[in-house]
């Protein structure tokens, strides 16, 4: 495999442990980073964003703040990744979906999918890598700012749950419009799916020229679906996304990152999720971890799980919980996180105890092996 064409343009990685759990290779500690990373429960990131006067989709759209905002969290903890401030929602807007958040009202769509006539509104030939240059811009700008402290993870939605979003408006809905379409519409749904794979193939392959080290698609309504859906209409598509991404890449002779996947509540898919070509298999806070690691087997890294309500607990609680979940995940080939995002109204000093906790008990069981 040739060397990655970019390396040249950083500084040399000092810390590669969230790199080599990836891949499979031996760890002297646990990596830990988290969901939600940056944004509202760190007091720098609303005193930011108060004294900018801007929106949530600004700060997206402007690099270096986009940067500024990925480097928060790693100024308070010892984290060992860093992810790009941005949102799933960023394909669904270079397709012409107007789309804003506000605070109090949540996400605002100029636009929704009602009926398959709805798809000709979209902008089916943009070049996203075009349109959406804004987070390359922030990627290469951030991996320099890094200096090479962690590696930086870049990010997409998967095809079903952009889907969803454009459907629906929202990750919840009194009605299941979105899978009414998968039903009633179900080749239109297929042309959709297709569109958003296609786009967040090139979307992702521009990350990684951008300065990417990994990648993680998020298909966080994935266990909305049952097991003959998402093997229809899910999973084929998150496949092609891990394959295509690879084959691409190495067309470039740019080589391939670690891919991580996160299909939430999808329990029923985990074995297959192993088997489409990700790197890591990401699982919510709902299954047991021995449980997990059979249906993924030895082969593929696992990440995650801690209920991120446990953030909430006592110092003590929280380290209890930290340490039996490195106890039953193991310290090879797992790459701690939460089960999901950190919730905004948790305490920042119990994120720190949460990231603090993964290395020193990892590092204890590490050196009695």
């Amino acid at each position: 495999m040739a060397a990655p064409l970019i390396t040249q343009f950083f500084p040399p990685l000092k810390n590669d442990l969230i790199l080599r759990a990836a891949k499979g290779e031996k760890t002297e500690r646990v990596p830990v980073w988290l969901m939600r990373q940056a944004g509202r429960y760190l007091p720098e990131y609303n005193q930011f964003k108060k004294d900018n006067s801007v929106s949530f989709f600004e700060m997206v759209r402007t690099p270096s703040m986009a940067c500024e905002i990925t480097l928060q969290p790693l100024k308070r903890f010892d984290l060992d990744a860093a992810i790009i401030f941005s949102d799933i929602l960023v394909i669904p807007q270079a397709l012409g979906v107007g789309i804003e958040i506000e605070d109090g009202k949540g996400m605002i769509f100029d636009f929704l999918l009602n009926t398959p006539e709805d798809l000709n509104k979209l902008n089916t030939v943009v070049d996203v890598t075009q349109e959406l240059h804004y987070v390359m811009d922030a990627i290469t700008l951030t991996r320099q700012t890094l200096e090479g402290k962690v590696p930086l993870i870049g990010f997409a939605g998967a095809p079903w749950t952009i889907m969803k979003f454009m459907i629906e408006g929202g990750s919840s809905s009194p009605l299941p419009k979105a899978r009414r379409w998968l039903v009633q519409y179900p080749d239109a749904s297929r042309q959709l799916l297709q569109l958003l794979t296609s786009k967040t193939v090139d979307y992702l392959v521009a990350q990684v020229k951008a300065g990417a080290q990994l990648l993680q698609v998020f298909d966080s309504c994935a266990g909305e679906l049952g097991p003959y859906q998402f093997n229809k209409f899910a999973l084929p598509y998150l496949r092609e996304i891990a394959y295509c991404v690879r084959e691409k890449l190495n067309d470039q002779q740019i080589e391939h990152v670690p891919m991580t996947v996160f299909a939430k509540d999808a329990h029923f898919a985990l074995e297959d999720l192993s088997k489409c070509g990700y790197d890591v298999v990401s699982i919510d806070w709902t299954i047991k971890p021995a449980h997990a690691r059979r249906m993924i087997g030895s082969r593929i890294t696992v990440q995650g799980n801690l209920d991120p309500s446990m953030l909430y607990a006592s110092t003590d609680d929280l380290k209890h919980e930290v340490k039996t979940m490195v106890e039953k995940f193991g310290t090879q080939r797992y790459i701690a996180n939460l089960g999901h995002g950190v919730h905004k109204d948790v305490n920042f000093e119990n994120v720190k105890t949460f990231v603090d906790a993964i290395h020193m008990y990892s590092e204890e069981i590490n050196a009695t092996l």
